[in-house]
Formats: C-alpha cells, sequence, structure tokens
C-alpha cells in the first residue's frame, strides 16, 4: 500500500471521528466537559391529555425511553426493566425519579392508546405524544432515530427506532444511558449510585 493511501485513510477515520464527537456533543456547548447534548426542551401531550413540558419535570431525575405502543418486543421489554427497576428502589428514591414513555407513532398512539398502555407498567409512568412535528422535535433533542419500516398497509406497519433509557439529572441535563442489554438489577444498582448521593 502507497503513503498516500495510507494517509489517506487516516484523514478519512479523523474526519469520521470529529463528525461523530459533533453529533453527539453539539459542538461543545458545555465548556469543554464533555458533557454530551442530549436533551432540552420539549412540549408534548400526557397520557390524560394535559400538555407537559420538560420544565414540568425539573426537581426529579428523568428515565426517558422512546418507542411506540404497537411495538412487538423491543419497547414493552424496556419499558418493563424500567418498571422493574424501579419497584427494587426503596420509596424515596422512587419519589425522585419520573420514568417517561415518549412515543415515536404518534399517528397511532393517542392519549387514550398512551393511557391505556403506561398502564400496563409502573404506576409513576408519564406517556408523551403529540404532533410528527413536536415528538420529532422531541426525539431530535435526545438524539433518537425513528422511521416507519414500509409497508402496504397505513395503518399495520413497525416503525424502526433507537432503544436507550436515558437518565437525566433534575435540571434536565443528561447524565448517562442505559442499552437494551440492561437488566433490572443493574439498572436500580446504578440509580441508586446517582440519586441516592
Amino acid at each position: 500500500m502507497r503513503i498516500y493511501q495510507v494517509v489517506l485513510i487516516a484523514l478519512t477515520g479523523l474526519v469520521i471521528a470529529a463528525i461523530a464527537a459533533f453529533l453527539l456533543y453539539g459542538g461543545d456547548k458545555s465548556g469543554g466537559r464533555g458533557i454530551a447534548q442530549i436533551g432540552g426542551p420539549f412540549a408534548l401531550v400526557d397520557q390524560d391529555g394535559a400538555t407537559r413540558t420538560d420544565a414540568d419535570f425539573r426537581g426529579k431525575y428523568m428515565l426517558v425511553y422512546f418507542g411506540y405502543t404497537f411495538c412487538p418486543d423491543v419497547c414493552p421489554t424496556a419499558l418493563q426493566v424500567m418498571s422493574q427497576a424501579m419497584d427494587r428502589l426503596d420509596p424515596a428514591l422512587q419519589a425522585a425519579i419520573v420514568p417517561i414513555f415518549v412515543t415515536v407513532d404518534p399517528e397511532r398512539d393517542t392519549v387514550a392508546q398512551m393511557k391505556s398502555y403506561v398502564g400496563n407498567f409502573h404506576p409513576r409512568m408519564v406517556g408523551l405524544t403529540g404532533s410528527l412535528e413536536q415528538v420529532a422535535d422531541a426525539a431530535r433533542r435526545y438524539r433518537v432515530y425513528f422511521a416507519k419500516a414500509r409497508s402496504d398497509s397505513a395503518s399495520d406497519y413497525l416503525v424502526d427506532h433507537s432503544s436507550i433509557v436515558f437518565v437525566m439529572d433534575p435540571d434536565g441535563k443528561y447524565l448517562t444511558h442505559f442499552t437494551h442489554e440492561a437488566t433490572p438489577e443493574k439498572m436500580a444498582e446504578k440509580l441508586r449510585m446517582i440519586v441516592g448521593s
């Protein structure tokens, strides 16, 4: 391999790394502290039909998951893990955390659908929906990908989406996240460390 090819490969790798860092850290407006720019203002509607913004959750830690109620397996599993992790915490820690489920399928996930669905999980869980624009804006702020999968049906389709549980601090700032591999035990242990400290 010629030297210019090696240099080209190295430069390409650096450019890709720089783009990934910019996307994750949003240009690092955090003053060089290395805090990911995840989260931010949103205005959605909860399962009771009330408008909810990010400011409504100030003073509480948030566990935020984006998914949809017609999801066959990934979403119910993630929400079950969140619920079981919450159940493993003592009441004082539970009171400090709000588990939040944001739909990425607002066309089908109406207020009534969200109310029926989140009722299957933790009693403190808040389900959020809204217009497609509102949902897309919230997903963008959380760096969440979603897109309808190809389907011949207008009502029977899947939605591809990121599967991450975000942990936000009482000021709405990103702290950490859990992947789909997290167990209720590990999630509860991490939450005790974060909230109990």
